[in-house]
């Protein structure tokens, strides 16, 4: 293994203009994002055009339930990540070589849990989010299915999360790109070619998430990371749980509290909406997430400049680096977003087939997407708090916008005065969670330079 060349990237970040250092790591983090978040933009065309409207609406009420891995893959990789880049910039080679071990031991755990209580309870649970009858059958049947293939959901995300951790985005973008390109293929051949439905699209995802697993997999086994690797280790260093618990839980409550989201926003739609209803918000939805794909890409390639920067005490150059990814999401989400809103019929009619959008429809679509180009200091704020070891500000964020604004809000509301206040709603609370947010960091900003004045 080339240490020198290895250790390229961690020099970048602790060297380079940060200019350089965003745009270097930033855009292949966002091509991987959005290769990511293409997958289930995929599935939803596939299913939309090839099964139905139902099928997509029991699919839609899935969809957030199967999330679940990804937010435990997300809870190693970020955890994980976090670590490796602090241990990095402090030249920690015991927890570098330790960690892909622990990591190991909380996959396995993690993954059996889930699996053995989520297929067991997963009629229950999609009928909590709102499903009956056909869209019962069909979303439990989607969901029981990508299940079975949990474990290479949660290992392949987290391996990934580890490979960016190191700073090598072009790597993790590859990496995602091989299972996106399976991903597809798969999907023809099941749901077009031999017509499986749902279960052709949950089985094509898994063997994606499969194929994602097994690259991360070689890659480490092989040496190729900047760290010495060992992935096929077990290790159980309570210190290093701690870190990718504490580090990595953010992330976790991020998802669970978007699970908590979908529970209520499509329990609300079933009550008080059509099936056409659920549709357009789990198309809608769809769609946000995946314009949010570049800028969880900047969150990817800002978490090693953070972490790695902290270990090193170089605290000026973390504050810097948060505002400059910032104002990066901000620029890079304008183009896009500006192009949707002023044509949102095209991209709802992809999946949502030989269907004509009311004026209302669009206008839900529109409120829905209107903060889009000021989130990014939310999610930029979401992965600087774990990057400096605490955790705690992000966890808060992340379930006082559920419990304390989402859920009261999404239960009272549409019950009263429609469900035109779900796209409402949602737009007032982040409004109010941008503004704290923002708060929060200026705060957490003075802490660290009266931190770096002491200690130097």
């Amino acid at each position: 293994m080339d240490i020198n060349e290895n250790d390229r990237p961690k020099n970048i970040i602790l060297s380079d203009n940060l200019w350089k250092v965003m745009i270097q790591l930033s855009w292949p983090a966002v091509l991987a994002m959005v290769l990511y978040g293409l997958n289930s933009v995929f599935d939803a065309i596939f299913i939309g055009i090839f099964v139905g409207e139902t099928a997509l609406a029991g699919v839609s009420l899935a969809y957030p339930l199967s999330q679940i891995t990804l937010g435990i893959g997300s809870l190693l990789g970020v955890g994980a990540g976090s670590a490796l880049s602090i241990a990095l910039g402090a030249k920690d080679v015991n927890t570098q070589k330790r960690l892909l071990g622990n990591m190991n031991v909380l996959t396995i755990l993690l993954t059996i849990l889930y699996t053995v209580l989520t297929y067991l309870f997963a009629a229950p649970l999609v009928k909590v989010m709102g499903g009956a009858g056909e869209t019962l059958s069909i979303g439990t049947t989607y969901f029981q299915i990508t299940v079975l293939g949990s474990i290479f959901w949660i290992y392949g995300l987290a391996g990934n999360m580890v490979v960016r951790a190191e700073g090598k985005m072009k790597t993790a973008a590859v990496m995602m790109a091989a299972g996106l390109v399976v991903n597809i293929i798969a999907n023809t051949v099941f749901i077009v070619m031999m017509d499986m439905g749902v279960a052709g699209a949950a089985w094509g995802t898994n063997i994606g998430m499969l194929v994602y697993s097994l690259v991360g997999l070689i890659y480490f086994k092989k040496g190729k990371s900047s760290f010495e690797a060992q992935p096929l280790k077990i290790y159980r260093d309570k210190k290093i749980l701690k870190d990718i618990f504490s580090m990595g839980m953010p992330s976790f409550i991020m998802t669970v509290m978007n699970l908590v989201q979908a529970i209520v926003v499509f329990n609300a739609l079933s009550r008080y909406g059509t099936t056409y209803d659920v549709a357009l918000y789990g198309v809608i939805y769809r769609v946000f997430t995946f314009l949010l794909s570049p800028i969880f890409g900047l969150m990817r390639a800002l978490q090693p400049v953070i972490g790695i920067n902290y270990g090193a005490q170089k605290i000026t150059r973390v504050i810097r680096s948060f505002k400059l990814f910032v104002v990066g999401g901000t620029v890079l989400m304008l183009p896009f977003w500006l192009l949707i809103m002023l044509n949102p019929e095209l991209v709802l009619g992809l999946m949502i087939a030989d269907n004509v959008f009311d004026a209302e429809s669009l206008f839900y679509f529109r409120t829905y997407l209107a903060l889009l180009p000021i989130l990014p200091v939310i999610f930029m704020a979401m992965t600087f708090f774990p990057a400096i070891n605490n955790g705690k500000p992000a966890a808060v964020l992340g379930i006082s916008r559920q419990f304390i604004f989402f859920v009261p809000v999404m239960l009272i509301l549409p019950k009263f005065f429609g469900i035109q206040w779900v796209y409402y709603g949602t737009f007032l609370i982040d409004v109010v969670i941008t503004i704290w947010v923002v708060l929060l960091v200026r705060k957490e900003f003075r802490l660290l330079r009266m931190k770096n004045t002491v200690d130097v």
